[in-house]
């Protein structure tokens, strides 16, 4: 006897699913899949990165936020990831789940994440028609790798180990270390 077919979900089944659910989970290819625990490395790049671009957005003037994870971001009918950390512009309401319009998104390469991180979702997030930045942060090797968007048309992948970073729009300007945390002294 063969088994049952497998029911995938959509995104608003997999939100209203997860919301009765302990934990973090996102949507890949209609599959919820949990998120695993963080380690301290991953965390404090994630926390960095937000600090660093919460203070980019206001030296600059600009009606965005900074989120750092938690917050949904819909990639297509059966695709729903919760990125390490994003930026909206202007900020959404605050009730809300889910953001379907980021600018910047970032994603912190863990053990666990790193295939999905250069493939499945660096497809998803660069088809969304809002985003302009995907950053993939490398805590490890301190690199941060820039996909960015230009005239509607995705530009050349850059690599940062240090030195400015522009990202254009919305008129940011950091420097690749600031994302990371302080390097311990040896």
């Amino acid at each position: 006897m063969s088994e049952p077919a497998e029911r995938l979900m959509s995104v608003d089944e997999f939100l209203q699913w997860a919301a009765a659910r302990e934990g973090k989970f996102e949507l890949h290819d209609g599959r919820p899949v949990a998120m695993s625990p963080e380690r301290v490395r991953h965390a404090g790049a994630k926390t960095e990165a937000a600090f660093a671009l919460r203070e980019a957005i206001r030296r600059a003037g600009l009606p965005c936020r900074a989120y750092v994870d938690g917050i949904t971001v819909r990639a297509r009918r059966d695709r729903a990831f919760v990125p390490d950390v994003l930026v909206v512009c202007p900020p959404p309401p605050p009730d809300a789940v889910e953001i379907d319009n980021p600018l910047i998104v970032i994603e912190v390469l863990s053990p666990s994440t790193e295939e999905r991180d250069y493939s499945l979702k660096l497809e998803a997030y660069l088809s969304l028609p809002s985003l302009a930045h995907y950053l993939i942060l490398d805590p490890v090797r301190r690199v941060v790798i820039h996909h960015a968007r230009q005239d509607g048309a995705r530009a050349a992948t850059r690599i940062y180990h240090a030195g400015p970073l522009s990202l254009e729009p919305p008129g940011l300007q950091i420097d690749a270390e600031d994302l990371f945390e302080p390097e311990s002294p040896a």
